[in-house]
Order: C-alpha cells, then sequence, then structure tokens
C-alpha cells in the first residue's frame, strides 16, 4: 500500500514571537523540530508496509528550511518527501493550509492512505487533517489509538471517543489522524542520514498546482484572520482563610461574592 504521511516543522521553543500585523507566527531564526505527534504518524506507516508491503511518502508546507522534517523521515524509514514551499503559502490558516496539502498531495497522484498526526504543537487547532480529507473527497478518522488490520481495500482501526474507544471501518482510500498514545517512534538512522541525496526530496511551488487561482491559497485563501494579539493578564493576588471549617466557608462565602464571582 501507498502511504502519505503529512508533516510539519513547528517551533522548538515556546519562546516565539507573533506578529501583531499578520498575527503568524515569525519563524525566522529560531530552532524547529518535526512536530511530535507526526512522528506517531510515520511510525504508523512504515509500520504498515512493514506487514502489508507497499511505501512511505511524507509531504510537509514551509519555508525551504522545512526540508529538514522531510530528510528526517527519510532517516527514519520513508522512501521520500516532497516540500510546498511558497511566499504565497505564507499566512495560511487551517483552510488554507489544509487546501494547499491536498492540492499538494493531488499532484504527487495515487495512494492508499493518507496519515497525520493528532494535531501540531504550534497550533493545536487538530482540524487540517479532516479539512485535507474533505478537499479530497475522501473518509477521515480521527483520534486513532490503533490500526487493526487492512483488507478488502478497507482499514479497521480503534479510535478514542473521549469516554470511550470504538473501532471504525472505513474504504480506501482514506486520511487518518493517530493519537501519541498508538505506538513508539523509532529512532532515526544516522547512517541513512549520510546517504540522503537531494533527488529523494522534491520542491513544488504554487505554479506546480492545478489550481493556481492565488485567492486560494495564503492570507488571501484564509476564512480566519487574527485581529489582535496579546500577552494575557496574569492576577497574582491571593487569599489566605484560616479559623475552623465553618469560619472558613464563610469567609469564603463572603470573598467570592465581593468579587462577585456569584
Amino acid at each position: 500500500m501507498n502511504i502519505i504521511v503529512c508533516i510539519k516543522q513547528v517551533p522548538g521553543s515556546n519562546n516565539v514571537e507573533v506578529d501583531p500585523i499578520t498575527g503568524v507566527l515569525k519563524r525566522s531564526g529560531i530552532q524547529s523540530k518535526m512536530n511530535p505527534y507526526d512522528l506517531y504518524g510515520i511510525e504508523t506507516a512504515l509500520t504498515l508496509t512493514e506487514r502489508y508491503g507497499g511505501r512511505v511518502e511524507c509531504i510537509t508546507m514551509g519555508p525551504p528550511q522545512a526540508k529538514a522534517v522531510i530528510t528526517e523521515a527519510i532517516c527514519m524509514g520513508a522512501e521520500r518527501g516532497t516540500v510546498l514551499s511558497d511566499r504565497r503559502f505564507a499566512g495560511a490558516d487551517v483552510l488554507a493550509t489544509a487546501y494547499t496539502i491536498a492540492q499538494g498531495i493531488r499532484r504527487l497522484g495515487d495512494f492508499d492512505l493518507i496519515i497525520c498526526g493528532k494535531q501540531t504543537t504550534d497550533g493545536d487547532t487538530a482540524q487540517v487533517g479532516a479539512e485535507v480529507a474533505e478537499y479530497l473527497g475522501i473518509p477521515n478518522l480521527s483520534n486513532v489509538l490503533s490500526v487493526e488490520e487492512v483488507s478488502g481495500g478497507r482499514i479497521t482501526v480503534n479510535a478514542s471517543l473521549d469516554d470511550k474507544t470504538v473501532k471504525q471501518s472505513v474504504t480506501l482510500p482514506c486520511l487518518i489522524s493517530v493519537d501519541g498514545d498508538i505506538n513508539t517512534p523509532r529512532l532515526p538512522s544516522y547512517k541513512v542520514k549520510k546517504t540522503v541525496t537531494d533527488d529523494l526530496i522534491t520542491f513544488l511551488s504554487f505554479d506546480d498546482f492545478a489550481d493556481r487561482d492565488p485567492n486560494n491559497y495564503g492570507l488571501a485563501g484564509s476564512a480566519t484572520q487574527v485581529e489582535r494579539i496579546f500577552a494575557p493578564e496574569k492576577n497574582r493576588d491571593k487569599h489566605r482563610i484560616d479559623g475552623s471549617p465553618d469560619e472558613q466557608s464563610e469567609a469564603l462565602l463572603k470573598l467570592i461574592s465581593e468579587l462577585k464571582l456569584i
């Protein structure tokens, strides 16, 4: 089976500035890493191809330096990867990002399965996977905890619904978003890293897509935009209440009434 894994390069630190005008992260000059949830997606894909045969390739969207996460994926076992990189993709919200990735996947050709991590650590929306599936017109399964089997043109998984686990089965091709409890990702191979060549990594831009309407990409194609960026206010007020339980209860009730919390 042919599997495409969607991965992303994210900031390696929480100390990241946001452009007050555009509302997007300032990624230049900061240390980056593979989105942790995507590592589980890569491991899931590799495990499936070891079990059923096939190949794994990865796709990412970002600046040219996002090539680093493709290289890491290849060192883990993926055959090749693609970077969607163009200034016209910059500033995309989840909708425009999903549309761009879907266009890139269409450009790659046939696939049996797309795997995404549950979410990214820089956005935490957990929306892109489902939106990519919608743009491609294929089924989508989220919060996948394990893959039971792939047979008869269908994939059967166990997925989390917070308070319960359900077994789900859908036809291929489809997209699944995997949770962090699904496996333990393997480490990249240093020996493979020494052999990775540029021909294993393809760069695609806006001009390579079938849809070349600039209004569908980047800020122009984003349905949502950040209005204002501000640091949350910190309230360090503390109140200590002593006395018996009855006295503490009465004092607490008086305090929260004065604060108009009830």
